[in-house]
């Protein structure tokens, strides 16, 4: 194992939406009263609840610098500038903040205005992630968005004017009553909105969703197939590197948050149903790996403040024999892989070992045959569950 704990990053969960999409698995959850305003959610004691929840994990971050810090949800841009201003002010007072630190904001452009990004930007978020999916009214309907596909492109260029200079869209595809031109007309229109950065991936159906349960009619396989080659192509050719399954980027603007979950970094976890995963070394040069997960609904979570259990919800060490799977299932998201040294310094197994598991894996064509480095191919990442069923078996 390597001899040096990994960067540690910090995610901060807002569990509220304005309506639940019918395709979301999110922890996420309509507050209990219609036509409720921002206004009406408990920014004050969730702030509080936050803090507290961040005091009871300071001894496992043991004064490490915080290098980047992701606000998911739900819906985080439903919350004011105001609770980020003083949640980053008492963040920072707490934990070191790295030099250059990357902090990521979800947004939904149902939810913004001008004054908000503004408002945003300065309290210190620098990055903003914009859950757009599609610009096309059909698409937006069937998905159950608040937002149309003209307030998406407002929300850009109010960002924008903010002086948000790293913006990544979020896009989906294999959309009901999608048609491969009506994909590459929504990459088409991200491009033209010259965003940082594109998060470009499929609808699927999971369980305990609204679609799941009642599935909406999708593209046939051989559509998705031509949805997924022409859209890369296209990405590529505006000069967005694929650098992981569904993400691309312009050069140097990869997000450094999500690069730290692939490259299996340690993160700190805060809010209702987030998840934390911590590295140790004791003294004797012993490694041990914690996954921790608090409490997923919200007024639960809340009431955990006046609760000697804490927020925690559950903790689970992760076995000697779990670290192959745990480490691939991130590292393999990568298009360019991992080092054979690197994967050694993470799970422990020897290359010797690993590569005998791989002799399969490459027969079947899911990993590319290159020395010193473990490389999914373009099958193995359209396979993945598949080749990580190979390199962890025993």
């Amino acid at each position: 194992m390597a001899d040096t704990l990994p960067p540690l990053s910090l995610y901060i969960h807002t569990p509220w939406c304005v309506r639940k999409c019918p395709y979301c698995d999110f922890n996420s959850h309509e507050p209990g009263t219609h036509g409720f305003t921002p206004r009406d959610l408990p920014e004050s004691a969730y702030l509080k609840a936050l803090l507290q929840d961040l005091d009871s994990d300071l001894v496992l971050a043991a004064g490490r610098e915080i290098q980047t810090i992701f606000i998911g949800g739900g819906t985080p841009s439903l919350l004011s500038p105001a609770f980020y201003d003083r949640l980053l002010s008492e963040i920072e007072a707490r934990l070191p903040f790295a030099n250059g630190i990357e902090i990521t904001l979800e947004a939904n452009p149902g939810t913004t205005e001008q004054a908000r990004f503004i408002g945003y930007r300065n309290a210190g978020i620098n990055r903003l992630s914009l859950g757009i999916q599609s610009f096309q009214p059909d698409q937006l309907h069937a998905l159950g968005r608040i937002h149309s596909g003209d307030e998406a492109i407002t929300a850009v260029a109010q960002a924008r004017q903010a002086g948000f200079t790293n913006i990544n869209i979020d896009l989906m595809h294999g959309l009901p009553g999608q048609t491969p031109q009506l994909a590459m007309d929504d990459i088409a229109q991200a491009l033209s909105l010259a965003p940082e950065h594109l998060s470009w991936y499929q609808l699927t159906l999971e369980p305990n969703t609204a679609f799941h349960s009642h599935p909406p009619t999708l593209p046939e396989e051989e559509a998705l197939w031509d949805i997924q080659d022409s859209g890369h192509q296209l990405l590529e050719k505006a000069g967005f590197k694929h650098y992981e399954i569904s993400a691309y980027a312009t050069t140097d603007q990869q997000s450094r948050h999500n690069l730290n979950y692939w490259q299996f970094g340690d993160y700190l976890g805060i809010g209702a149903g987030a998840h934390g995963k911590l590295s140790h070394i004791d003294q004797n040069g012993e490694w041990r790996i914690e996954r921790r997960w608090k409490t997923r609904q919200p007024d639960a979570y809340l009431k955990r403040m006046d609760d000697l259990r804490g927020f925690i919800a559950g903790k689970q060490v992760i076995k000697a024999y779990e670290l192959p799977l745990e480490f691939a299932m991130n590292a393999l998201r990568l298009i360019e892989g991992v080092t054979l040294e690197t994967w050694k310094a993470n799970t422990g197994l020897s290359s010797d070992m690993l590569l005998m598991r791989l002799q399969t894996a490459e027969k079947k064509g899911l990993l590319m045959q290159m020395p010193e480095k473990l490389r999914a191919s373009p099958q193995g990442l359209l396979f993945l569950n598949e080749l990580l069923a190979l390199i962890s078996e025993d």
